[in-house]
């Protein structure tokens, strides 16, 4: 505990009848609750954040790596910490629309990934997956992504299941920097 933290409940005057529980602020969550980044459009053209990653530097797009077809960027909302998805760069909606080398590339990051995060955090599982079109729950329906979450024992705790609250040890640049150190030779 820091030493201006106190284990006493913090009052605050006009917010309700005081309980027990103590509160954890996320309020970079918001963006994501109102829509930030979202896409306007189906079309790359619609400020889809996909296409608008590959030419911002590693470190501003937190991209982790770069290959011909397909790059690995960290999730900006992350499941778990580490939590890595594989783009292609070509505006695709659909896995069936990937050409042979695109469907390739994916593969072979993402198994890439999962190497990095098991030499960078010790991970000792994946949930590795892309949810097709908006009713399959795709956050950017429009552009063709998987996700990488890493998982270890013990990290599904009261937190996410009573609280609905994911504690993030890690800032996603320092994140970003551990993986992209520990990412396999190709």
């Amino acid at each position: 505990m820091l030493p201006s933290m106190t284990s006493e409940p913090e009052q605050q005057i006009g917010v309700g009848t005081q309980d027990a529980f103590q509160r954890l602020w996320t309020p970079h969550r918001m963006a994501y609750i109102q829509g930030e980044n979202k896409p306007s459009g189906p079309g790359a053209d619609d400020g889809c954040p996909f296409c608008s990653i590959p030419a911002k530097s590693d470190e501003d797009g937190l991209v982790v790596r770069r290959g011909e077809h397909v790059y690995a960027v960290l999730n900006l909302y992350p499941y778990n910490g580490g939590h890595l998805m594989t783009v292609p760069y070509r505006h695709v909606a659909d896995y069936t629309e990937l050409t042979g080398p695109e469907t390739a590339e994916l593969a072979e990051l993402t198994k890439q990934a999962m190497t990095a995060l098991r030499t960078a955090s010790g991970a000792h599982g994946f949930n590795i997956g892309m949810n097709q079109g908006t009713v399959a729950g795709a956050g950017i329906a429009a552009h063709l992504h998987q996700h990488i979450v890493p998982r270890w024992g013990g990290d599904t705790n009261f937190m996410p299941v009573v609280g609905h609250t994911k504690v993030l040890p890690q800032l996603l640049a320092d994140t970003r920097a551990m993986l992209a150190r520990a990412w396999p030779s190709a």
